[in-house]
């Protein structure tokens, strides 16, 4: 009984894990535009001139971009939407 329970849970643990590692990012048609300014080297200031927002409206979607890739900087954000074929 106790090897079922540990290995329901190791079972769990792994099932969590794939999907966790293999979830499709959904991102804002916005979002998906500024990410690609992102990887193309564009600036925030820059990034607000282009799409006619103010300077804290972009940077409230690049804090909105790195929650949903679960990152801590841009470098991540980039490197993850590459892995995920979004930019």
């Amino acid at each position: 009984m106790v090897f079922f329970i540990f290995g329901m849970a190791k079972f769990v643990d792994v099932i969590l894990s794939y999907f966790m590692e293999n979830r499709t990012i959904r991102l804002t048609a916005k979002e998906q535009r500024i990410l690609q300014m992102i990887a193309n080297g564009h600036t925030s200031p820059q990034i607000a001139e282009e799409m006619c927002l103010s300077l804290p409206t972009i940077k409230w979607y690049r804090k909105r971009i790195k929650v949903k890739f679960e990152a801590d900087t841009t470098v991540e954000v980039v490197r993850k939407a590459l892995e995920q074929g979004l930019i």
